[in-house]
């Protein structure tokens, strides 16, 4: 990670699997490392700091006994902790729910997945497994790594324990649109476990959009490029493109036994082209299309009959599960029917390799080959791409990409394809086998360039260097919230004090906010904390909210405290008479001539709403859809903003709501009749969540004690706190003080 200053103190990586194999060797146990991908990537980080991985060994063990050994032995010469589960719910959470439900479903093949409430509740139960696990070996100062969609609920697990952990996630599969992941019955548990991380990281741009498309509809949380406020945290969702080892394949050319390998490839295929591709044995990787494609190709070219051969290296995969043993025999099926269709004596249309190849074998293939197709109908990113034109360092070869891979955002140089159009197939092979080698330098070279650049090692950094950059920013942040210590400062303050002023909002405040204006109605104990506030005589509780008059007086007006309407235009003192003007609002008839253009808006908009207030117009789109309510929201302003130009109105976009008013309100100006009472409050507290608090954030004394309710940036408040429920316990702990 050089030229990287942020390093973690110790990493803590958690996967479904080690990075280490077990296996029983005569009486005791063999431990193979693991050798690319993932393992080998984040093992070469053990050079710039301490490290463990935790996960399952792979390996059923009877005893306890046995199991201590391949702890101790994991632990000591790997730096890896196991983890054991029973051979029944390790089928249950892994083949059950993991590939039988989120793979299918992620990838595009609903009609693959099922739906098992036990297969859910094993996945479950092995997310608090793996937690219990993180939580033995955590400390304070540990940055955690979460891996793939195994773990999907294991980050908020994480979060409930350990509250101020940095903990970053990054999906290895794709994340599908929203109309498909709202297919999922579990969808809601899915996004609450994956936002308790700090940074969520995907392959590709489309992906992340996903992501956020499904947080603001299924759970109505908006992003702000790539940020989502979560009460008082935000999490970062960002795109960081997974690499291969570039090095490793390069240098593949001079290795003896590839060398050799190579010699004895080109003496069988004789002189004749040869199409490459390699996959693990999956539905999602359009093996069918391409075989049927390729055999369109051969009964529309048939001047390439006996010059081209298509080496299809399949790696068996899930063979215990009947989807993929029929898989099997529907693509034995097909190459048996191409080759006796098309084969002659002295040439097979396509040579096929059922088995795992180990590097030596794998590189003189990509070496081998004139084009290499890769042409899945989903798939999270496709290495097998990359390292096709890594292993090519003179950059010859030909790469046909599915543009449904990940890696297609980044090779646009290949040859792109849809992999459902057969004809496209057939037409980018005959374009590939003609292709100039000028043309296949020209293109190759810009490629490998880009994958020397974001190289494995780049893609951990980069991750890695994120997720201590939160860090930074969390601890600067830190001194703000409103820990026990300030609290304890704040109460102190309050009890020595002669006469107090509270300041207080209400929506999103006092209480949550809700789908519609009078879906926020104050619940008993609300009305009971204000009016024990306001008893003492030395205490003023004042409610300044945007509500209109007469909902405050309705919900309110039985505490006893003092009222702010409509941000500060009007206003009640508790046994001062009836409800008073701020100040006098002269704009003209400005409302009749704007309720026309906020009807049209809320007819444009299923689910939004007119609200009138004496001196306000206000438009909701709380209930709105998410995307089209921002959207509308964002046009409105637009066209209110030619109207109210040259003035006194002032538009003002809050929380789901877009607001007319006249400029002269404020809720800083509404404030003065009290911060200016003689004699002087000595201690004031103002307590907000939104753009129309930092006026009364911003009119208190330099020793008031001003308080955000949830996401701290770019507040003029001092201290912040969560949420509305922990503004009641401070209220509360305010009413235990007297």
């Amino acid at each position: 990670m050089d030229g990287h200053n942020h390093v973690p103190e110790r990493l803590i990586v958690v996967s479904n699997r080690l990075p280490v194999t077990v296996k029983r060797a005569g009486g005791g146990f063999e431990y193979t490392p693991s050798v690319g991908g993932l393992a080998t990537t984040l093992n070469a980080l053990r050079e710039d700091m301490e490290m463990i991985w935790i996960g399952t060994p792979g390996i059923n063990v009877g005893s306890a006994d046995e199991f201590q050994r391949i702890e101790t032995d994991l632990r000591e010469r790997f730096d890896s902790v196991p983890l054991q589960l029973s051979a029944e719910q390790f089928d249950k959470y892994y083949l059950g729910f993991s590939n039988g439900c989120i793979w299918p479903l992620f990838h595009y093949f609903p009609q693959f997945a099922h739906y098992d409430h036990e297969e859910w509740e094993a996945y479950r139960d092995v997310n608090a497994r793996f937690c219990e696990k993180v939580l033995e070996h955590a400390g304070p100062n540990d940055t955690i790594w979460v891996h793939d969609y195994h773990l999907m609920l294991l980050p908020a697990m994480i979060r409930e324990a350990l509250p101020d952990a940095i903990i970053g996630y990054f999906l290895h599969i794709p994340f599908p649109s929203y109309e498909i992941f709202r297919t999922l019955p579990w969808r809601e548990e899915i996004l609450r476990g994956l936002i308790g991380s700090d940074l969520v990281g995907f392959h590709s741009y489309g992906y992340a959009r996903h992501f956020l498309s499904s947080l603001l509809r299924i759970l109505g949380l908006d992003q702000d490029f790539g940020r989502v406020n979560l009460g008082d945290r935000t999490i970062r969702v960002d795109t960081f493109p997974l690499g291969v080892d570039v090095e490793r394949f390069a240098g593949a050319r001079e290795l003896p036994e590839v060398q050799d390998e190579l010699e004895n490839l080109r003496e069988q295929v004789a002189g004749k082209k040869v199409i490459l591709s390699v996959d693990r044995l999956d539905f999602t990787k359009g093996i069918l299309e391409r075989m049927e494609a390729f055999e369109r190709f051969l009964a529309t070219r048939p001047e390439w009959l006996g010059k081209v051969s298509l080496i299809t290296l399949l790696v068996p995969s899930r063979t215990q599960v009947p989807e993929y043993q029929q898989l099997k025999k529907q693509v034995d099926e097909t190459i048996g029917r191409i080759n006796g269709e098309f084969g002659l004596p002295g040439w097979t249309p396509i040579t096929y390799l059922y088995r795992f190849l180990p590097f030596e074998k794998l590189a003189p293939l990509y070496l081998l080959a004139d084009v290499g197709l890769v042409t899945p109908l989903r798939d999270g990113m496709n290495l097998v791409a990359k390292e096709y034109i890594a292993t090519r360092t003179d950059d010859t070869g030909v790469l046909i990409l599915s543009e449904t891979a990940g890696a297609a955002a980044e090779m646009g140089e290949a040859i792109i394809v849809n992999p459902h159009d057969e004809e496209m197939i057939v037409e980018a092979l005959e374009q590939a086998l003609n292709l100039s080698l000028e043309d296949q330098v020209e293109r190759n070279r810009v490629m490998r360039a880009r994958l020397k650049r974001y190289d494995t090692n780049r893609w951990a950094a980069d991750f890695i260097t994120q997720m201590e950059a939160l860090r930074d920013i969390r601890r600067s942040n830190l001194p703000r919230r409103l820990r026990d210590d300030l609290r304890q400062s704040l109460l102190n303050a309050y009890r020595e004090a002669d006469r107090r002023l509270l300041l207080l909002d209400y929506d999103g405040t006092l209480v949550k906010f809700a789908p519609t204006p009078e879906g926020a109605r104050p619940d008993a104990e609300l009305i009971k904390i204000l009016s024990e506030l306001e008893q003492p005589e030395n205490n003023q509780v004042v409610v300044i909210s945007g509500r209109d008059a007469e909902t405050l007086e309705g919900w309110l007006g039985q505490a006893g405290i003092d009222l702010v309407a409509e941000h500060g235009a009007r206003f009640r003192k508790d046994g001062g008479g009836g409800w008073k003007e701020a100040e006098e609002i002269t704009v003209g008839n400005w409302k009749e001539e704007l309720r026309p253009v906020f009807d049209v808006f809320v007819d444009r908009t299923p689910g939004a709403l007119l609200e009138e207030k004496g001196h306000a117009l206000v438009w909701h789109y709380r209930r709105a859809e998410p995307g089209l309510g921002l959207q509308r929201a964002a046009e409105l302003t637009e066209t209110l903003e030619g109207y109210v130009a040259n003035t006194s109105l002032h538009i003002l976009q809050g929380h789901k709501v877009v607001e007319v008013k006249p400029s002269m309100v404020s809720k800083g100006r509404a404030a003065q009749p009290w911060l200016h009472e003689k004699p002087e409050y000595d201690f004031i507290l103002a307590i907000g969540d939104d753009v129309t608090d930092e006026a009364l954030f911003e009119a208190l004394p330099e020793d008031g004690w001003s308080v955000k309710v949830g996401i701290p940036e770019r507040s003029k408040a001092r201290f912040f706190v969560s949420d509305s429920a922990e503004v009641r316990r401070l209220l509360k702990d305010l009413q235990d003080t007297d």
